[in-house]
């Protein structure tokens, strides 16, 4: 997976809704994705590695209070993931508590690791290019309990 050169190919139905229960150490939180037409490739690309065990034991390497818990670098330290970047998906997303986003960096890491904001943070819409692509619809409190070096055991993905 990790040598991937470009977005993995289109796994998702766009007429579908997308849930993600992410199984942590510290207990479950559901991410419920946006529309797909809003965020495609990026909904897309988390389904994809979901459904591949590709986030099966990684860790949330950084826990920010009030701002950001974030995870899904299998380097575990915030400079890996796939060789591919994801396209700017940006959306006018509020960025309120709960909100999922692609992490974005110079290093090009928007390709696994994702962040669940803890606190409002509307400043990440014009900071930088993070694809809004969620939102925790239970489990909060998981989120709120998360420290760095917990791990996600699995992630199951549904359709509707």
């Amino acid at each position: 997976m990790d040598q991937r050169t470009t977005p993995p190919p289109t796994v998702i139905d766009s007429t579908k809704k997308y849930t993600a229960v992410v199984h942590t150490s510290r207990g479950d939180f559901t991410i419920t994705f946006v529309d797909p037409s809003v965020a495609p490739q990026t909904v897309n690309n988390f389904v994809y590695l979901a459904q591949n065990h590709y986030y099966d034991g990684l860790t949330f390497h950084r826990v920010v209070p009030g701002f950001v818990v974030q995870g899904g670098d299998p380097l575990g330290n915030g400079t890996g993931g796939p060789a591919y970047k994801l396209p700017n998906e940006t959306n006018p997303s509020k960025w309120t508590r709960g909100t999922a986003g692609m992490a974005s960096s110079a290093a090009g890491v928007s390709g696994s690791q994702f962040f669940i904001t803890t606190g409002d943070a509307p400043f990440l819409a014009t900071s930088g290019v993070y694809n809004h692509f969620g939102s925790v619809t239970s489990g909060m409190t998981v989120i709120d309990s998360i420290q760095v070096g917990d791990r996600m055991t699995s992630i199951d993905i549904t359709a509707s």
